[in-house]
């Protein structure tokens, strides 16, 4: 027997004590040590149907352990992995439990020299921030073409995504909605300068004046509408959140005018060779004491108090879920 959170369809969501044959089909078992809480998982505790695909769920949409037991001839037990995203956490059973059954096909080893801990920090949200970063990169974007903005910058995705381009040499834009209490904290991280998300989030012309040589939001709908329209000719955009919501509101006209290219940070479907490539270049990039600034470490049982919490915006940086406490 094992503990786990599981929701259930009108049931609000709570720890319960299950067997293996609870667990659904998959090649490698998993006796999992950390967990977080992403923008996914607190929809998820909810019991919201745009994530949970089937009933009952597991949350957690990333887990860190260590394999015990394994059908794939890339694991053996003992060896120590991390998952993000592949459909856990929403159709398939995810990491907010002591054990895990999953597919290999997305299953990478922890990089040597991180700690389990520390990658459940990464998680998702650093996982889909280094994949921006990389897009930038590739794009040819260096730090000398001007200044990069992250908005959503005091959320989990924000906020690696400002240390990894601190770290580059990029000059980096903070725009958050709680700028007046997060300077601080989004200054040690490595902004030089922040904005109130207010700046962004009305309607505004289809080009504004050009202010970025590249961005990264989580935020979606009119503020990615603005961040098209100010970003520099021949720049960047990569969108990998909807906190805003769902819809653009813009024009073909930074497209092309600019020639902006916008693209897309998905981490439940990034392919094997992206994910390991990701992973490394995290284990290498990341100062894992900044991270340690910004990461809060909850029990099993926080967790389910946690999800309310990341759906107001009241959650900053990351959560990491000690799923054994």
């Amino acid at each position: 027997m094992f503990r786990a959170i599981v929701v259930d369809e009108g049931v609000p969501a709570e720890i319960r004590e299950v067997d293996d044959d609870f667990l659904k089909p998959g090649d490698v078992t998993i006796d999992v040590e950390y967990s977080s809480i992403n923008y996914k998982d607190g929809l998820a505790l909810a019991g919201n149907r745009g994530v949970v695909r089937t009933f009952p769920i597991i949350p957690g949409i990333d887990l860190v352990g260590t394999v015990t037991a394994s059908d794939s001839p890339r694991f053996s037990p003992g060896d120590r992995v991390v998952l993000n995203g592949d459909g856990i956490g929403e159709r398939l059973f995810g990491g907010l439990a002591e054990r895990a059954r999953v597919r290999s096909d997305a299953l990478v080893l922890l990089p040597e020299g991180l700690s389990a801990q520390r990658a459940a920090a990464i998680g998702t949200a650093g996982f889909t921030a280094m994949i921006g970063v990389l897009a930038i990169e590739r794009a040819g974007i260096r730090s000398s073409a001007g200044d990069v903005l992250v908005t959503g910058a005091a959320g989990g995705v924000g906020s690696v995504a400002i240390a990894l381009l601190a770290a580059r040499g990029y000059a980096v834009t903070a725009s958050s909605g709680r700028a007046d209490v997060e300077g601080d904290y989004l200054h040690r991280l490595g902004a030089s300068a922040i904005i109130d998300r207010a700046e962004l989030a009305e309607p505004g012309k289809p080009l504004q004046s050009q202010r970025w040589a590249a961005a990264i939001d989580s935020v979606g709908s009119t503020t990615l509408a603005n961040v098209l329209a100010q970003t520099n000719y021949g720049g960047l955009v990569v969108s990998c959140g909807l906190a805003q919501g769902a819809d653009l509101p813009t024009t073909v006209m930074p497209f092309v005018l600019r020639a902006v290219t916008l693209t897309g940070a998905n981490s439940v479907d990034a392919p094997l060779a992206l994910r390991e490539e990701a992973w490394a270049a995290l284990a290498q990039a990341l100062d894992g004491e900044l991270l340690d600034s910004m990461t809060t470490t909850v029990s099993l049982a926080e967790a389910l108090e946690a999800g309310p919490g990341i759906l107001a915006g009241k959650v900053r940086g990351r959560t990491v879920v000690d799923v054994r406490r």
